[in-house]
């Protein structure tokens, strides 16, 4: 508020800035994660299905924003498809969207990202127990491998962690491709 009352002035390529300084951060998370030789080993020997898992979620997802874009008729489809893109990842999804289609659909996917990161701290107990013990890896969507993750393997059990990081990487790594190319 300060800065867009010129009391404190925000230079302009400050945005630029962010956008790479989150560039830089999921690189440095990929090779994070790539440098683990545990993690892959335990991948290889986990099942096929675990792939299903952020498959379903990223469906899910998309499917229930398209039966929602039948309700609200003052956001464009394509606006509404890739808010539900960014899977919990508020910081990246909101930045991307902000870009290419301004702050007002950036907003909004801030606020439904973390909404989505709220709901599924409260809820997991209530998910877990009516829908399995996937459903608060898929209300988790990305957060699922991070902030959500304490929460989910309280509520899904430690034999769902793995599944729940998997899914989370996955969404992850998916949101800045998924997200711009919703919105080309």
């Amino acid at each position: 508020m300060a800065g867009s009352r010129g009391l404190f002035p925000i230079p302009a390529e400050l945005g630029k800035m962010s956008s790479w300084v989150l560039y830089l951060l999921m690189f440095l998370v990929g090779m994070g994660i790539g440098g683990d030789e545990n993690s892959l080993n335990i991948l290889k020997e986990s099942s096929l299905k675990i792939i299903l898992v952020p498959l379903a979620v990223i469906a899910g997802s998309l499917g229930g924003a398209a039966l929602l874009s039948l309700v609200f008729h003052s956001m464009p489809l394509d606006e509404i498809l890739a808010v539900s893109a960014g899977f919990g990842y508020y910081s990246l999804s909101s930045l991307f969207i902000t870009e290419l289609r301004g702050e007002t659909a950036g907003t909004i996917a801030l606020l439904a990202n973390i909404m989505r990161e709220i709901f599924t701290l409260l809820a997991s107990p209530f998910l877990a127990r009516y829908t399995g013990p996937l459903g608060p890896i898929a209300s988790g969507g990305a957060t699922s491998m991070d902030t959500s993750l304490p929460i989910i393997t309280l509520y899904s059990g430690p034999s769902y962690v793995l599944v729940s990081l998997f899914s989370g990487i996955v969404l992850t790594i998916a949101v800045p491709f998924l997200v711009p190319f919703l919105l080309a």
